[in-house]
Protein backbone atom coordinates (compact mmCIF):
# COMPACT_ATOMS: atom_id res chain seq x y z
CA UNK A 1 0.00 0.00 0.00
CA UNK A 2 1.14 3.33 -0.47
CA UNK A 3 1.27 6.79 1.43
CA UNK A 4 -0.47 9.67 0.02
CA UNK A 5 1.36 12.75 0.47
CA UNK A 6 0.11 16.08 0.86
CA UNK A 7 2.85 19.21 1.07
CA UNK A 8 1.42 22.53 2.19
CA UNK A 9 3.89 25.69 2.93
CA UNK A 10 4.39 25.73 6.65
CA UNK A 11 3.72 23.85 10.25
CA UNK A 12 0.66 25.92 10.71
CA UNK A 13 -1.11 25.03 7.32
CA UNK A 14 -0.56 21.74 8.16
CA UNK A 15 -2.10 21.69 11.71
CA UNK A 16 -5.48 23.58 8.86
CA UNK A 17 -5.44 20.81 7.30
CA UNK A 18 -5.42 17.76 9.05
CA UNK A 19 -7.83 19.57 11.65
CA UNK A 20 -9.96 20.02 8.11
CA UNK A 21 -9.34 16.52 7.10
CA UNK A 22 -10.77 15.44 11.17
CA UNK A 23 -14.06 17.01 10.36
CA UNK A 24 -14.61 16.15 7.14
CA UNK A 25 -13.98 12.58 8.06
CA UNK A 26 -16.43 13.10 11.63
CA UNK A 27 -19.78 14.62 9.49
CA UNK A 28 -19.28 11.70 6.51
CA UNK A 29 -18.63 9.22 9.68
CA UNK A 30 -21.41 10.09 11.48
CA UNK A 31 -23.66 10.85 8.44
CA UNK A 32 -23.49 7.09 7.55
CA UNK A 33 -23.07 5.38 10.59
CA UNK A 34 -23.98 7.92 14.10
CA UNK A 35 -20.75 7.97 15.24
CA UNK A 36 -17.32 9.21 14.82
CA UNK A 37 -14.37 7.64 16.80
CA UNK A 38 -11.02 9.66 16.16
CA UNK A 39 -7.92 8.35 17.96
CA UNK A 40 -5.51 11.53 18.68
CA UNK A 41 -1.42 11.18 19.35
CA UNK A 42 0.34 13.88 21.92
CA UNK A 43 3.51 15.68 21.60
CA UNK A 44 4.10 19.01 21.16
CA UNK A 45 3.25 19.01 17.03
CA UNK A 46 -0.46 18.64 17.06
CA UNK A 47 -1.66 21.62 19.37
CA UNK A 48 -2.24 23.71 16.62
CA UNK A 49 -4.39 20.98 14.98
CA UNK A 50 -6.44 20.50 18.10
CA UNK A 51 -6.85 24.25 18.15
CA UNK A 52 -8.19 24.47 14.54
CA UNK A 53 -11.03 22.04 15.40
CA UNK A 54 -12.67 25.40 16.96
CA UNK A 55 -13.13 26.28 13.57
CA UNK A 56 -13.99 23.69 11.71
CA UNK A 57 -17.41 21.73 11.66
CA UNK A 58 -17.26 18.98 13.64
CA UNK A 59 -20.24 17.01 15.44
CA UNK A 60 -19.10 16.81 18.98
CA UNK A 61 -22.13 14.91 20.65
CA UNK A 62 -21.40 12.17 18.17
CA UNK A 63 -17.70 12.02 18.14
CA UNK A 64 -15.68 10.39 20.63
CA UNK A 65 -12.28 10.77 20.93
CA UNK A 66 -9.80 8.14 22.42
CA UNK A 67 -5.51 8.59 22.88
CA UNK A 68 -3.24 6.80 20.66
CA UNK A 69 -1.25 7.19 23.63
CA UNK A 70 -0.26 8.14 27.13
CA UNK A 71 2.80 9.04 30.07
CA UNK A 72 2.62 7.45 33.16
CA UNK A 73 2.10 10.13 34.96
CA UNK A 74 -0.43 12.16 37.42
CA UNK A 75 -3.38 13.66 36.35
CA UNK A 76 -2.62 17.45 35.61
CA UNK A 77 1.42 16.50 35.25
CA UNK A 78 2.58 19.09 32.71
CA UNK A 79 4.27 16.02 30.73
CA UNK A 80 0.73 14.43 30.24
CA UNK A 81 -0.36 14.57 26.88
CA UNK A 82 -4.29 14.95 28.54
CA UNK A 83 -3.23 17.84 29.60
CA UNK A 84 -2.42 19.74 26.60
CA UNK A 85 -5.48 17.91 24.48
CA UNK A 86 -7.96 19.44 26.89
CA UNK A 87 -6.64 22.65 27.05
CA UNK A 88 -6.14 22.92 23.24
CA UNK A 89 -9.46 21.25 22.28
CA UNK A 90 -12.52 23.28 22.09
CA UNK A 91 -14.94 23.07 25.07
CA UNK A 92 -17.47 21.68 22.97
CA UNK A 93 -15.23 18.60 22.70
CA UNK A 94 -13.97 18.13 26.44
CA UNK A 95 -17.62 16.09 26.89
CA UNK A 96 -15.89 13.65 23.93
CA UNK A 97 -12.78 13.02 25.40
CA UNK A 98 -12.61 9.10 26.50
CA UNK A 99 -8.80 9.79 28.84
CA UNK A 100 -6.66 6.40 29.12
CA UNK A 101 -6.17 5.35 32.64
CA UNK A 102 -2.50 5.80 33.52
CA UNK A 103 -3.41 6.86 36.76
CA UNK A 104 -4.74 3.23 37.88
CA UNK A 105 -2.54 1.21 40.10
CA UNK A 106 -3.05 -1.60 38.02
CA UNK A 107 -1.59 -0.71 34.76
CA UNK A 108 -1.94 -3.44 32.98
CA UNK A 109 -5.58 -3.96 33.76
CA UNK A 110 -6.32 -0.72 32.77
CA UNK A 111 -4.52 -0.94 29.53
CA UNK A 112 -6.73 -4.24 29.03
CA UNK A 113 -9.99 -2.26 30.19
CA UNK A 114 -9.20 0.66 27.48
CA UNK A 115 -8.52 -2.01 25.01
CA UNK A 116 -12.45 -3.15 25.58
CA UNK A 117 -14.02 0.31 24.73
CA UNK A 118 -12.22 0.92 21.91
CA UNK A 119 -14.42 -0.03 18.60
CA UNK A 120 -13.16 -2.76 16.52
CA UNK A 121 -11.77 -0.12 14.06
CA UNK A 122 -11.69 3.66 14.95
CA UNK A 123 -12.68 5.72 12.35
CA UNK A 124 -9.58 7.83 11.90
CA UNK A 125 -6.36 7.59 14.03
CA UNK A 126 -3.81 11.10 13.79
CA UNK A 127 -0.69 9.77 14.10
CA UNK A 128 2.61 12.26 14.26
CA UNK A 129 6.23 10.96 13.42
CA UNK A 130 9.42 10.93 15.70
CA UNK A 131 12.67 11.68 14.09
CA UNK A 132 13.86 8.40 15.07
CA UNK A 133 11.01 6.42 13.59
CA UNK A 134 8.56 6.33 16.18
CA UNK A 135 4.89 6.78 15.95
CA UNK A 136 2.07 6.90 18.68
CA UNK A 137 4.52 5.00 21.86
CA UNK A 138 5.83 2.56 19.59
CA UNK A 139 9.80 3.13 19.73
CA UNK A 140 12.46 1.46 18.33
CA UNK A 141 13.72 -1.35 20.09
CA UNK A 142 11.03 -1.73 22.67
CA UNK A 143 9.15 -4.54 23.26
CA UNK A 144 5.18 -3.48 22.79
CA UNK A 145 6.51 -3.41 19.01
CA UNK A 146 6.15 -7.27 18.84
CA UNK A 147 2.17 -7.48 20.80
CA UNK A 148 -0.26 -8.40 18.37
CA UNK A 149 -2.60 -9.69 20.44
CA UNK A 150 -4.14 -7.06 22.16
CA UNK A 151 -4.88 -3.01 21.73
CA UNK A 152 -3.23 -1.25 23.84
CA UNK A 153 -0.39 -1.86 26.30
CA UNK A 154 2.53 -0.63 28.08
CA UNK A 155 6.10 0.22 27.45
CA UNK A 156 9.35 0.25 28.72
CA UNK A 157 10.61 4.04 30.30
CA UNK A 158 11.30 6.16 26.97
CA UNK A 159 12.68 9.73 27.67
CA UNK A 160 11.83 9.35 31.26
CA UNK A 161 8.45 7.81 31.30
CA UNK A 162 6.86 4.71 30.74
CA UNK A 163 3.82 5.04 28.14
CA UNK A 164 0.46 3.59 27.57
CA UNK A 165 -0.53 2.82 23.50
CA UNK A 166 -2.03 2.09 20.82
CA UNK A 167 -0.45 -1.06 19.22
CA UNK A 168 -0.27 -2.32 15.43
CA UNK A 169 -3.41 -4.10 16.70
CA UNK A 170 -5.57 -1.32 16.65
CA UNK A 171 -3.63 0.57 13.92
CA UNK A 172 -3.67 -2.02 11.31
CA UNK A 173 -7.84 -2.23 11.97
CA UNK A 174 -8.76 1.61 11.43
CA UNK A 175 -10.23 2.74 9.02
CA UNK A 176 -7.81 5.34 8.18
CA UNK A 177 -4.51 7.01 9.22
CA UNK A 178 -3.49 10.53 8.90
CA UNK A 179 -0.25 11.48 9.84
CA UNK A 180 0.87 15.41 10.46
CA UNK A 181 4.59 15.64 10.41
CA UNK A 182 6.58 18.75 10.63
CA UNK A 183 9.88 20.14 10.60
CA UNK A 184 13.05 19.70 8.93
CA UNK A 185 14.62 17.17 11.22
CA UNK A 186 11.57 15.27 10.33
CA UNK A 187 12.59 14.90 6.90
CA UNK A 188 14.89 11.74 6.91
CA UNK A 189 12.08 9.93 9.31
CA UNK A 190 9.57 10.74 6.39
CA UNK A 191 11.83 9.65 3.46
CA UNK A 192 11.60 6.35 5.02
CA UNK A 193 7.80 6.28 6.00
CA UNK A 194 7.06 6.68 2.42
CA UNK A 195 9.14 4.07 1.02
CA UNK A 196 7.81 1.86 3.75
CA UNK A 197 10.89 0.92 5.54
CA UNK A 198 10.07 -1.65 8.14
CA UNK A 199 13.38 -0.78 10.46
CA UNK A 200 11.29 2.53 11.22
CA UNK A 201 8.38 1.37 13.70
CA UNK A 202 5.93 3.72 11.57
CA UNK A 203 6.41 2.12 8.97
CA UNK A 204 5.39 -1.30 9.98
CA UNK A 205 1.41 0.35 9.59
CA UNK A 206 0.41 -1.86 6.89
CA UNK A 207 -3.31 -2.09 6.88
CA UNK A 208 -5.80 1.58 6.59
CA UNK A 209 -5.59 3.64 3.89
CA UNK A 210 -2.75 6.76 5.11
CA UNK A 211 -1.94 10.18 4.29
CA UNK A 212 0.57 12.47 5.03
CA UNK A 213 0.31 16.14 5.82
CA UNK A 214 3.52 17.56 5.57
CA UNK A 215 4.99 21.10 5.55
CA UNK A 216 7.40 21.87 3.11
CA UNK A 217 10.51 22.11 5.13
CA UNK A 218 9.68 18.40 6.40
CA UNK A 219 9.05 16.99 2.45
CA UNK A 220 11.54 14.69 1.11
CA UNK A 221 12.44 16.16 -2.31
CA UNK A 222 10.92 13.63 -5.35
Amino acid sequence: MTIALEVVADASAAARRVAELVAERAREAVASRGRFTLAVSGGATPGEMFRALGGEDVPWVETTVYQVDERVVPAGHPDRNLTHLRAALPPAAHGSVHAMPVDDPDLDRAAARYAAELPAHLDLVHLGLGTDGHTASLVPGDPVLDVRDRAVALTNEYQGFRRMTLTYAALDAAREIVWLVTGSDKRDALARLLARDTSIPAARISEPPQRVVADLQTAPPR
